[in-house]
């Protein structure tokens, strides 16, 4: 709880038995966490006997791997159902800290902000950190790219570190998003689109073998879904399309 409201962490999970616990250790630790929500995607090593020991938390298995935007759509469905007021999601390969955790709840509850995306460019420590270079030059590219089709002013669309008020996930229609890794850029954009305060703030980058990451190929799918998303709000603000 933070001021008396419900702080509901959720993990999307795949082949993180290396790093579940760890992950989870940091975040218990935060001590404001009321539940983990961890939603196993068909893993293919022990992630659900790892998640199904740990305190807090609430394991939901699927019977087949659904993508990473379908795992998502998974999470926030269970985080609603379980009364969540503050919704944080963390992946549970360690990538991102759980450190942030208190700072990203407090901007919410503060009433400021109705999302708060933890970001890994802020503070410019993103190739030292490990980001290899061609990812944080499309990362760049892209999210120049979205500011000026969008209108907004934000230091990066692509972290999947990311926290949510309930009245948001409620009125967002993220349930139409790809069930791929274009969910995150696609959830944000409605985000932007319905007028809610995205708040940032600095996250350090890690990368290491056991962090999940999509490859070069899938990288470059991803990167045409994000221009032709960011197009499409383009010339739905013009009148000439709807927006999803």
């Amino acid at each position: 709880m933070l001021h008396n409201k419900k702080i509901v962490v959720v993990m999307p999970a795949y082949n993180a038995e290396k790093t579940l616990l760890k992950t989870h250790r940091e975040v218990m630790a935060q001590g404001i966490v009321d539940l983990v929500i961890v939603v196993d995607d068909d893993s293919s090593d022990g992630t659900a006997h790892v998640a199904a020991s740990l305190p807090a938390t609430l394991l939901h298995t699927h019977t087949s791997n659904l993508g990473y935007g379908g795992n998502q759509k998974s999470c926030y469905r269970l985080a609603l159902e379980s009364g969540a007021d503050i919704v944080i999601m963390v992946h549970p390969d360690y990538q991102y800290t759980p450190l942030l955790i208190p700072a990203m709840a407090g901007m919410l509850v503060s009433g400021l902000y109705d999302c708060v995306v933890a970001s890994r460019i802020l503070g410019g420590g993103a190739l030292a950190g490990g980001m290899p270079a061609w990812r944080y030059v499309g990362n760049r590219g892209l999210t120049f790219v979205a500011n000026l089709l969008t209108g907004a002013k934000l230091s990066e669309y692509h972290s999947g570190y990311r926290a949510f008020s309930r009245d948001l996930l409620q009125r967002i229609p993220f349930e139409k998003n790809s069930d791929d890794f274009l969910f995150d850029n696609q959830i944000l954009l409605q985000i932007l689109w319905s007028g809610f305060r995205v708040g940032e703030l600095s996250c350090p980058t890690r990368y290491f073998p056991e962090a999940s990451s999509i490859n070069l190929s899938r990288s470059v799918v991803y990167g045409f879904g994000c221009l032709a998303a960011a197009l499409h709000y383009r010339l739905a603000k013009l009148g000439l399309v709807d927006m999803k």
